[in-house]
């Protein structure tokens, strides 16, 4: 016995480690946006990791969003769909904070994605279906408290903030 506690700690001492656990972080972005600049205030989530259960590398996102930006937005619902960032999209968006995620997690996390992005007809509503609606959608499934004050359904930054502040334990920092 003592001589296999020698070994693990000589490999240990040495170098040597043993293969980390896999898991999948989703972590959860809002960009500021621009009426000017042709991007509006947005939220969306970032899958990157590793499945446990079959060692699948994962790097996904999801937001969702008006297939068409009209003034038709503001009259009700439009035609939907789910938009995937480019990386360098991602890197200048603001990252409020992360969460860990276990194989059945992401799983439901893409059936849902699915579930919105197959819906048919006009399914975006600026304000009962928008891009924050969604991200709350994810956001319970991996467990956190998630509500939508009436005044920040157009404001993403400002939301992931609220739901940052409803969820202590993240550790998340407020974003100016």
């Amino acid at each position: 016995m003592i001589r296999l506690f020698s070994l693990i700690a000589a490999l240990l001492v040495s170098g040597w480690s043993l293969p980390a656990a896999a898991e999948v972080t989703m972590s959860f972005h809002s960009f500021n946006g621009s009426v000017l600049f042709g991007r509006y205030p947005h939220t969306f989530v970032v899958l990157k990791g590793t499945m446990q259960g079959s060692g699948a590398a994962v790097d996904e996102n999801y937001g969702f969003t008006a297939k068409k930006v009209s003034t038709a937005i503001l009259s009700g619902p439009v035609e939907h769909d789910i938009m995937v960032e480019d990386q360098k999209y991602i890197k200048k968006t603001n990252r409020h904070f992360s969460v860990t995620l276990t194989d059945a997690q992401v799983e439901r996390v893409r059936a849902t994605m699915r579930a919105w992005r197959d819906q048919p007809g006009k399914y975006y509503d600026l304000d009962t279906r928008n891009c924050i609606h969604f991200v709350g959608a994810m956001a319970k499934i991996a467990g956190l408290k998630v509500d939508y004050p009436k005044k920040m359904l157009r404001r993403p930054k400002k939301w992931l903030n609220h739901i940052a502040a409803l969820n202590p334990d993240l550790g998340a920092k407020r974003i100016r």
